[in-house]
């Protein structure tokens, strides 16, 4: 059973310890469900009353909680609990889950022409193909498949059943979660009398260090140039980003976004489940759109977008909408009126 001291904690997260510094904590824990040698967090004074309501026997919590958690048994007062929270999670995973072994599987299929570091971890049923190159610590687990001439980075994990095609090329310290398929084609098509000639896609994915990938999500290869993840992004599960995209160093989407092609997306955007953005328009830096929003034109000012509106025929649609965008000028000029009347 693992065990970490509060004074243990409280050097590990760069906090202050308070109370019992010797207690033993023995899980982590949500504080509705704590026991006394469970250790929890509270992000926000807001949730007070959970605090309060709460068994664990130690809390991450704001220095200005200080008096709140006095009569516990201990607490680690911290600038930022859940980020604290977050290195604890981490610290706990590297002592709680297996260790990497290296080497390659009897069942692995690794091409003529692969180049696998003797420190990388390669599973049952995993495909490596000719010219591909896993890194240092890199793990393919079972059933993963890295295409032709794909290159997996340092410290990378393809989990059970993810997809890097050919050519295509993530970088250190990410995890592609299973049923991710990086480098799939993009969607395109030439109009023909009444049918559809594929465009052949040939750009790839290029993904930097540091970019953790969801479940199923979807990112496929560029038509003709690549399609770009930088670094420090994170893609939950479900998300799609169409070919020619371009997603800027440490953005974040939730489950079931979709950006069309050749969006281009500043750094540390965010964007809510569901959103959505269309293709060739492009969002600076630090835009944060909320769940379910539709963007359909660029995005020239840092802030958080908001918008969902029915829908209707197009032309119907576009009269309604150019109304809507005039409704806070209607409403000043009848406020007005009525002033006046």
């Amino acid at each position: 059973m693992l065990s970490l001291r509060v004074a243990e904690l409280a050097a590990l997260v760069g906090g202050e310890a308070v109370g019992d510094t010797g207690l033993e904590l023995h899980r982590i824990g949500p504080l509705a469900t704590a026991g006394a040698d469970t250790v929890s967090f509270l992000s926000h004074p807001r949730y007070r009353a959970q605090l309060d309501a709460s068994a664990a026997g130690c809390v991450l919590v704001l220095p200005e909680l200080r008096d709140a958690v006095r009569e516990r048994a201990a607490a680690v007062l911290c600038a930022d609990p859940y980020l604290a929270f977050a290195r604890l999670t981490q610290w706990w995973a590297q002592r709680v889950r297996p260790a990497m072994v290296p080497g390659v599987h009897r069942s692995a299929v690794v091409e003529e022409g692969a180049h696998i570091h003797p420190g990388a971890a390669i599973g049952p049923l995993a495909y490596i193909g000719p010219g591909a190159r896993v890194g240092e610590g890199a793990v393919i687990s079972a059933q993963a498949h890295v295409g032709r001439d794909a290159q997996v980075g340092e410290h990378t994990r393809l989990m059970p059943r993810a997809t890097l095609l050919d050519a295509c090329r993530i970088g250190a310290r990410g995890i592609v979660h299973g049923g991710a398929v990086i480098g799939a084609d993009g969607f395109g098509f030439a109009p023909s009398h009444g049918e559809w000639v594929k465009i052949e896609q040939l750009g790839a994915v290029l993904i930097g260090d540091d970019v953790e990938i969801g479940a199923n999500t979807c990112i496929d290869r560029g038509a003709l140039e690549d399609t770009v993840i930088e670094e420090g992004v994170k893609l939950d599960n479900l998300v799609q980003i169409a070919h020619n995209v371009r997603v800027g160093a440490h953005s974040a989407f939730a489950g079931c976004v979709g950006v069309a092609g050749s969006a281009r997306i500043g750094r540390h955007c965010t964007a809510g489940g569901g959103a959505i953005i269309l293709g060739h328009l492009e969002l600076v830096d630090h835009v944060h759109i909320t769940a379910a929003t539709v963007i359909t034109r660029s995005i020239r000012q840092p802030g958080q977008y908001s918008g969902l509106f029915p829908f209707d025929d197009n032309a119907s649609w576009e009269k309604n909408a150019a109304t809507l965008r005039q409704l806070h000028t209607l409403r000043e000029r009848l406020r007005a009126l009525e002033k006046k009347t």
